[in-house]
């Protein structure tokens, strides 16, 4: 049995999913976001995720870490706000005593859809049928780090 926590890194909006996966089987235990107002200063809302993912982190001790790596094609612009992000959410996730593995969204889409071209929407129905969930998982970036969850622990058992 393992636990397994997939984040997709933002400022205003950070995904988090964790999942067990049990001889094969996965289930999802818990998605959501950790959102940060806007009118609050950068260094307020980075303590308010790097608080909310020690949070999940102390209530769901998982095993293994995957997270969402930093991929920009027009807005470069919010590079630096979700690099800031991504170094609490690593900083959270190393003092925790994990080894986050890094997937591109490719990647992730490789992994659960079963090639990395795939559309968002095809990644969320996925996700839904993997985990056996009733719903599609929402917001989108839930959805993103449940599916980071699942790339990190097929790349965890080989397959």
């Amino acid at each position: 049995m393992a636990v397994i926590l997939g984040v997709d890194p933002g400022l205003a909006s950070t995904g988090y999913g964790i999942i067990r996966e049990t001889r094969g089987r996965l289930e999802c235990l818990e998605y959501g976001v950790i959102r940060t107002p806007a009118q609050d200063s950068p260094g307020h809302r980075l303590e308010r995720i790097y608080s909310g993912l020690a949070d999940l982190l102390e209530r769901h001790r998982p095993d293994r870490a995957g997270i969402e790596g930093l991929y920009f094609t027009r807005n470069v612009t919010s590079a630096i706000p979700v690099a800031q992000a991504r170094g609490v959410i690593l900083l959270a996730l190393v003092r925790f005593g994990l080894e986050p593995r890094e997937y591109t969204p490719q990647q992730i889409k490789q992994a659960v859809v079963g090639t990395g071209q795939a559309e968002k929407e095809q990644v969320i129905q996925m996700v839904r049928v993997i985990l056996g969930l009733k719903d599609p998982p929402r917001p989108d970036h839930a959805a993103d780090a449940l599916a980071a969850a699942v790339a990190c622990m097929h790349s965890s058992s080989g397959r």
